[in-house]
């Protein structure tokens, strides 16, 4: 993946989703390390059940269990409210351990954010960024009440 001179990620990365807007977020499973020649987010948001150990780059904790939902949902779409305002002009990403459920499910909560009808977000999430994105019932609902 190459840093790109405007700021933003190399669409053709298969981690990258892009919005129907052009947005471009990563999301990752913490699990992975980073490629070091990777390039650094510029923001992100850690979708985590305990607090995330430091990074160099400026990041949010949402408190969020495996397999479950966040813990505080009006913080949860405030936190996702920046990443998709953000992502406009930055490298942002979206992270859990997995890198498919907690953060499939926040990238198609960005979808909605982004103009993709709720009932649609998670095939449009699964087709662009993982297959397995969004692993729950309940995350699903989550989704189709985001809107």
């Amino acid at each position: 993946m190459d840093e790109r001179a405007d700021g933003r990620w190399d669409e053709g990365d298969a981690s990258v989703l892009r919005l129907p807007s052009g947005r471009l977020i990563r999301g990752r499973g913490l699990r992975r390390p980073l490629d070091p020649a990777a390039p650094a987010p510029s923001y992100a948001v850690y979708l985590l059940g305990s607090q995330p150990p430091a990074v160099l780059w400026e990041f949010r904790w949402l408190h969020w269990p495996d397999f479950r939902l966040p813990k505080d949902r009006a913080d949860a779409r405030a936190a996702l409210v920046e990443v998709w305002e953000r992502a406009a002009g930055e490298r942002v990403e979206v992270a859990c351990e997995g890198g498919r459920g907690r953060t499939g499910t926040a990238l198609a909560c960005l979808a909605v954010l982004d103009g993709v009808p709720a009932e649609e977000a998670v095939a449009y999430v699964r087709a662009g960024y993982d297959r397995h994105a969004v692993e729950t019932p309940w995350q699903r609902r989550y989704v189709r009440r985001f809107g």
